[in-house]
């Protein structure tokens, strides 16, 4: 059965907030990627519409939101970015580059212990969002994308549903990941790469 709310506490920079039943009751986590598509970003007094949801350890959580008056709409799509995919083939493009001696293994290395960094950094701030504690700064999880572990955050932005519905932190993610791109590429052209992997080898 569907609830109506008045939403408090809402943090837009990490987009969630919670949600007090009108009549009393236990108030409610709510997440933005739980909005139907196309609403409006939600401020503190919103009223909505919610169906609550009770995990395992007794936390109420709204799903399938929608501010007051709008009309029910179909859910909202899967990205169209298919980001697992993405990331996914980055890694096996590298290791497949690295066997026949396109680039370094070892820079491939690096790629594949950073997006394994990325993926649990990103999945360590989506537990944390639900929870309600102390998240991991976006500066740390954009620092670690710039550096290579990109692969593993698109896959885990996938899975975990976690930032893609934020643009401003999305416009910044593209932004590293085609800086880290330039600079490998421009390392590999110049030639450090090779010197420096050869002096670690060495």
């Amino acid at each position: 059965m569907r609830l109506a709310g008045r939403i408090t506490d809402w943090n837009d920079d990490k987009g969630f907030g919670f949600v007090v039943p009108h009549g009393g009751g236990t108030r409610a986590f709510v997440h933005i990627n739980e909005f139907q598509r196309g609403s409006r970003r939600p401020v503190a007094g919103d009223m909505i519409s919610y169906l609550p949801s009770v995990d395992q350890r007794g936390r109420t959580s709204a799903r399938q939101i929608r501010h007051a008056g709008q009309r029910i709409e179909v859910p909202r799509a899967p990205s169209r970015v298919p980001r697992a995919a993405v990331g996914a083939c980055a890694l096996v493009s590298g290791i497949a580059a690295a066997a026949i001696g396109l680039v370094p293994g070892l820079l491939v290395a690096a790629y594949l212990a950073l997006s394994v960094v990325s993926y649990l950094m990103y999945r360590s701030d989506k537990v944390a969002a639900q929870r309600n504690a102390q998240r991991t700064p976006e500066a740390s999880l954009h620092l670690m994308d710039l550096l290579g572990g990109w692969p593993g955050a698109l896959i885990a932005q996938q899975q975990f549903r976690h930032k893609t519905a934020k643009r401003s932190f999305q416009l910044v993610f593209w932004i590293t990941v085609v800086l880290n791109l330039a600079a490998a590429a421009w390392l590999q052209k110049s030639g450090f790469l090779a010197d420096l992997v050869g002096r670690v080898s060495g």
